[in-house]
């Protein structure tokens, strides 16, 4: 069983039901696609929305008598806006057909890892002549199994104001000391040192969380899965059509990058609203927008 469909509703979901639940797919999908994976074979994915924006997909080959043979499914959750634009190159996994994309964003930090939604529009980009074409973005959605609701940190207009200013020109530097700029990477060094001394300061007499707002970095030993702190920007209630189970989409602003995350409401402690944050662990998924 994966451990991330209970995220879109499927939290007592027993082995024996989801062999109905792979049925229903194959025979009603909501979308098929095929294409010609990297070792020759038909590759085909057949998905199914259970619910507005989530459902499950279905991978697998075709073989020669034309019958679908299932290698693996995953639970997914499509974000609705681009999230980067910045450039990613997608790798293949080792051990089956499925891909992983790899994007250098500056605003985050760390490299971002995400788990490839649109295998066969890759595949099939890739075998066509047009594969060089340029990408738009990343549009990245995630599922969590456990998070809770945070109050906002108290901020006021001018801080508002100082942070939308500083956080392009800290981009821009990190773009350069990237470069081999020396004078970007002493600024940046300069920075890390204030900063420190400004926590170290801080944190005798508050709280953590409310001195840091948002945060991304890497939790566990997969590459995929993150531990996020985001401000909520829209926080929708979605319903799984077959268990009619509750679930959230939450729209979050984390290192000033958008994305969207998908959570079953008994896993999620408090109540979202915008303007609050949102703390768990997710497991990144993305797809890549291709220019036609």
């Amino acid at each position: 069983m994966h451990k991330f469909l209970r995220a879109i509703g499927f939290s007592k979901l027993k082995k024996e039901d989801l062999e109905l639940i792979f049925d229903q797919i194959m025979k009603h999908p909501t979308v098929e696609k095929s294409a010609t994976d990297s070792e020759g074979n038909e590759f085909a994915e057949i998905s199914k929305e259970f619910g507005e924006f989530f459902g499950i997909s279905l991978r697998g080959v075709y073989v020669d008598d034309e019958t679908f043979e299932l290698e693996y499914y995953y639970p997914y959750f499509c974000g609705k806006n681009l999230s980067t634009r910045e450039p990613a190159d997608i790798e293949k996994h080792a051990e089956k057909e499925s891909y992983a994309g790899i994007c250098d964003e500056v605003r985050l930090g760390v490299t971002l890892i995400f788990y490839l939604q649109n295998v066969v529009d890759f595949l099939s980009l890739k075998r066509s002549s047009s594969h060089r074409s340029p990408a738009e973005g990343v549009i990245l959605g995630a599922l969590s199994t456990e998070g809770k609701v945070l109050l906002p940190v108290n901020k006021t207009e001018k801080k508002v104001k100082t942070a939308k200013k500083e956080g392009p020109d800290r981009s821009r530097l990190i773009a350069a000391a990237r470069e081999g700029d020396e004078d970007a990477i002493e600024n940046l060094t300069l920075e890390d040192i204030d900063t420190y001394s400004m926590l170290s300061r801080r944190i005798t007499h508050e709280d953590i969380l409310s001195i840091v707002n948002s945060y991304l970095m890497p939790y566990g030993i997969e590459s995929d899965q993150y531990s996020i702190l985001g401000e909520i920007m829209d926080c929708t209630l979605l319903q799984n059509h077959v268990t009619k189970e509750n679930v959230y989409a939450l729209e979050l602003m984390c290192n000033d990058m958008c994305f969207s995350v998908c959570i079953n409401q008994k896993d999620l402690l408090g109540e979202p609203q915008v303007g609050r944050r949102f703390k768990g662990n997710i497991w990144m998924q993305g797809s890549v927008r291709y220019n036609n």
